[in-house]
């Protein structure tokens, strides 16, 4: 806080008191300088006196546990950065693309997106742009969200993940693997089973099931199951699978294992009691936060995490009984 300098004649000691006295409630208001109030603006997130308003765009079904968990830590950065956000998702790509529109039309001053089909969501993405909405990517589309004009990316590198897993099936003496994908085309999930295939040693089977309809995907693991017995390692791509690939097991009769991509609590549990051997975390809650916290930065500082150039890896990170409980009271808590 800048004061003009005191007069040359010294002050007697009761008006001395006083100008401290004024001083002290000055500095507690933080309100005697024009300099100190736009400092608090631009602080909270806005320089005009607003909220900033931020939407976070996903491609998630309704309910689902793991966009939970990105939620979470997305609103987790806004109460902290003095946003105003808002969650909107659809699975239909056409959907998601039009939901961006929407934000652009509402005046949004940043929007976050996943790019689970990344050819549908550049027009969007590029109206954005024009409009002079920052656009950042996450969880899905790490081969494409430069291509697709995106600021900054938050995720898990797919391919790499999933060669981790195939490394992973190899040490555990796995020989015939099945790569469950629970959404055709999406392109974060093709990766995965990409990857397990390209790094193990084994076989690997893909099979495409209906993700929305659990009993459906249920009873083709099942029948798959039943059908080569020579499969001895199930490959989820999403906990609730992992814990439906359980089940099929059992019903199958057969003795095969699983593994699955993403983690939750019920997920947490499975390791623990070993019916699952391992999960790949890629840290959803994390990704919502970062997703948040980046536009904040960015709006505010003209920050530009990974400079624009590389994404910011959130997994994987392997979870097996051995480790698991480091991330059981965190899981517990429902951020994990």
């Amino acid at each position: 806080m800048n004061t003009p300098p005191p007069p040359d004649r010294s002050p007697t000691p009761a008006r001395g008191t006083a100008l401290t006295a004024v001083v002290a409630v000055c500095l507690l208001l933080a309100g005697c300088s024009g300099s100190a109030g736009t400092d608090d603006a631009k602080t909270s997130g806005d320089a005009v006196g607003t909220r900033m308003k931020v939407t976070l765009v996903t491609h998630g079904a309704h309910g689902d546990a793991f966009w939970q968990l990105v939620q979470k830590g997305a609103r987790a950065a806004a109460a902290k950065d003095g946003v105003e956000l808002t969650y909107a998702s659809d699975a239909d790509p056409a959907g998601q693309a039009e939901l961006v529109r929407d934000a652009v039309r509402d005046k949004a001053d940043g929007i976050a997106v996943t790019l689970a089909k990344p050819d549908a969501m550049k027009g969007a993405i590029a109206q954005a742009r024009a409009a002079g909405v920052p656009v950042v990517g996450l969880n899905s589309g790490i081969d494409a969200w430069r291509s697709d004009g995106v600021l900054e990316y938050f995720g898990q590198d797919e391919s790499v993940a999933g060669r981790a897993v195939g490394d992973k099936l190899d040490e555990l003496k796995a020989r015939h693997a099945l790569c469950v994908i629970h959404e055709r085309g999406n392109v974060a999930l093709e990766a995965r089973c990409a990857g397990v295939k390209k790094a193990f040693g084994g076989r690997t089977d893909l099979l495409y099931v209906d993700g929305t309809d659990m009993d459906a995907a249920q009873a083709a693991v099942t029948a798959r199951l039943r059908q080569d017995p020579s499969i001895d390692e199930v490959v989820t791509l999403g906990a609730q699978y992992a814990l439906a690939a359980v089940a099929s097991v059992r019903q199958s009769g057969g003795g095969a294992h699983v593994a699955t991509f993403d983690l939750n609590q019920d997920l947490v549990k499975a390791v623990q009691s070993g019916d699952v051997q391992f999960a790949v975390d890629q840290q959803p809650y994390l990704q919502g936060y970062l997703a948040v916290d980046a536009l904040w930065l960015y709006r505010t500082n003209g920050n530009v995490s990974g400079g624009g150039a590389a994404p910011v890896l959130t997994g994987p990170a392997f979870v097996t009984k051995a480790n698991v409980s480091t991330v059981a009271r965190f899981a517990a808590n429902g951020t994990r």
